[in-house]
This record gives structure tokens, sequence and C-alpha cells, in this order.
């Protein structure tokens, strides 16, 4: 138990729980109609994702514990924006229905699969992933901006290739394993076993 109290302490897992913590900050613009607001929040969000995970590679403090935060902060930040995004902008959503779907499954259905095979969170942290996010992160605010709606369309096929990825590499995996950064390394991992 001390061991998880350290993990949790060190500054890549702190940020990953800052952003879980933004969740019911996020609904609170939303459901209070600040567009600005919830936009901010969201960005500062993301910078957490991106700096939670280079800060945890460049000192060296990567844990599993930091790992399986960092998902469940995805995952929390992903289905917030969701919904934050249906309150603010419904009829930009409607518009876009197609779109937030493929995003919305592309998260759900990788952590379903790796739910179902290994009882846990995958923590895969893929490239493929990180490309997908930091894209949707700035269609999205294209989008509910209104400047344009490529850009998310666009995001949700690179979510989309994404999801088929991490599901491709807890199909290969035989254990939970975090960090894979492609399917390519899994089937590596798999071929070294």
């Amino acid at each position: 138990m001390k061991q998880f109290y350290r993990d949790l302490i060190k500054a890549p897992n702190l940020l990953s729980l800052a952003r879980i913590f933004m969740v019911p900050v996020l609904l609170y613009f939303a459901f209070n109609d600040n567009q600005n607001w919830f936009l901010a929040a969201l960005i500062f969000s993301m910078l957490t994702d991106v700096l939670d995970g280079f800060v945890a590679r460049h000192f060296n403090l990567v844990t599993e514990l930091g790992a399986h935060l960092d998902s469940i902060g995805d995952f929390s930040i992903y289905i917030t924006m969701t919904l934050g995004a249906y309150i603010l902008w419904p009829q930009t959503v409607l518009d876009e229905i197609v779109s937030v779907s493929i995003i919305v499954l592309s998260f759900a259905i990788p952590t379903l699969v790796g739910l179902i095979k290994f009882h846990a969170l995958t923590g895969y942290h893929t490239v493929s992933v990180k490309v997908a996010v930091a894209f949707t992160l700035f269609s999205f605010v294209l989008l509910f901006s209104d400047i344009s709606p490529w850009p998310f369309r666009l995001a949700s096929l690179l979510c989309g290739y994404a999801a088929l990825e991490e599901i491709a590499i807890s199909l290969v995996l035989k254990k939970e394993r975090v960090d894979v950064l492609s399917l390519w390394h899994a089937l590596h991992y798999k071929k070294n076993k």
C-alpha cells in the first residue's frame, strides 16, 4: 500500500488526477452554458494529458498506476467532452453525429475489449492514439468555434484507426501490458515470449 501512495504522488500521476478532477469542472461550465470556459478547461485537461506522459518518460517516473490513471483520465475526459458538447452545442453535435459516434465508440470499444479480456483498463498509449487525441482536441475547438467541421471529421477517422489498432493489440497480447506503442510492438512482444 505504501508503494501505491508513493506512486500516486509522483508528478505525472498527479497530472492524470488533475485531468480526472477536471470532469466536474467541465460539467459545471457545460450546465451553466459557459462555452468559452468549457473550451479553456478542456484545453487545460488535454495539456495535462500531454504533460503527464512527457514528465513520466523524461524523468523516469513511469508506473503501472500512472498508465492506468492516464487511461481513466482520457476515458473520463472524452465522455465529459461529448456530454458537454451536446449540452452546449446540441445542433452541431446532431449535425456531426456520425463523427461524434465514431470518436465515442473508438474509446469505448477498445476499453470494453480490454476489460473483457484482461479484466482491467488497458493503458497502451499507442502512437496512433496520441496523434488521434491531439488532432481531436484541435478539431473539437475548430468545430465548436464554428470555424470548420472538416478537421473533426478527419479526427473521427484517425480515432477509428487508433481504436482498431488497440483492439488488435488486445487480441494479440496474452496478458495485460502497458505502454505498447503499436500493433507491431505487440506482435514483437508476443514473438519474444
